[in-house]
């Protein structure tokens, strides 16, 4: 039985990924400082027995002693808010760069076979061309898409070591249990809605985004964990752009909510236009996202 250590693990995807490997056979634990999980995405791990070590990434002995007889680690362990990345840099840049090269390194000394690494499509900026794919230009415009940019600068230079990597640029993630302090769009979206308020929408609504459900996020990993397409990077998201505003209009006729939504000024590090090429992944590792963004709200309703 293979044995993965997923970083970050009780977090909103990492729990999500942690259930799926071990529903699926694989022998999972979870190393999580908890700072920001949320007590669903614990007591989830905890219904499912899945061993948490309480521990941040900096807590190199702690790590080291996780990883020992580990086939895969799954760094997932990141601050993700762009906005509060924008407030204080050096704090993103610590724990999500420095973090990365920490668990890189200790994978690489406990002899761990892969580690797979949760990056952002924030790292491209700007898109100077639709879709987006692997090689397109990176310019993060936000200290967070540096952050994960550095992220795939450390793995790839342990893989010059002789740490094998495949990183996976995720786009907009949604799904169940996600932390409403550090949440997406669309679960801030239906936190208004559920109190019978419209959505906030940050500038015009004409922005778009390619929004990917935790589970397709999941079974991208899972692909990766067995893949012979080693020290890659891959795109996952829907492959398709959704307008902000049609997605805030969405969510309000679900939810039985009229009217309009509420605009706000733009914020800074926003990008306008984002979705993916996904073509790479699906030739490479036979990923194909599942749930469309009907079906994935739909879910999401029914979430407690």
């Amino acid at each position: 039985m293979m044995k993965i250590l997923i970083t970050g693990g009780a977090g909103f995807i990492g729990h999500n990924l942690a259930i799926r490997l071990k529903n699926n056979g694989f022998e999972v634990s979870v190393l999580d400082s908890l700072e920001r999980s949320t007590g669903f995405a614990f007591e989830r791990l905890k219904e499912e027995n899945i061993p948490v070590v309480r521990a941040g990434v900096e807590n190199t002995d702690v790590v080291k002693n996780a990883l020992k007889g580990v086939d895969a680690v799954v760094h997932a362990a990141a601050y993700t808010d762009v906005a509060e990345s924008m407030e204080n840099p050096v704090l993103y840049l610590d724990n999500n760069a420095l973090g990365t090269a920490l668990v890189a390194e200790a994978s690489l000394k406990t002899g761990v076979k892969l580690l797979i690494y949760l990056s952002s499509a924030a790292v491209y900026g700007d898109p100077v061309r639709l879709p987006i794919d692997e090689n397109h230009p990176t310019n993060p415009l936000s200290p967070y898409g540096l952050s994960k940019l550095m992220g795939e600068d450390v793995v790839r230079f342990f893989s010059r070591l002789g740490l094998n990597y495949i990183v996976l640029r995720l786009f907009n993630v949604y799904g169940p249990g996600q932390n409403a302090a550090y949440a997406g769009v669309i679960t801030r979206f239906m936190e208004r809605v559920r109190k019978g308020l419209p959505p906030v929408v940050y500038g015009d609504g004409e922005q778009t985004r390619d929004f990917i459900h935790v589970e397709d996020v999941s079974q991208a990993v899972e692909l990766a964990v067995s893949a012979q397409c080693l020290n890659q990077v891959f795109n996952i998201g829907a492959g398709k752009p959704v307008r902000i505003r049609d997605l805030a209009i969405l969510v309000m006729r679900l939810h039985g909510v009229y009217g309009e939504p509420v605009y706000a000024e733009k914020r800074p590090g926003d990008i306008k236009h984002s979705y993916a090429d996904v073509s790479k992944a699906m030739s490479l590792l036979g990923f194909k996202p599942r749930i469309g963004l009907d079906e994935g709200l739909k879910k999401l309703m029914q979430e407690p």
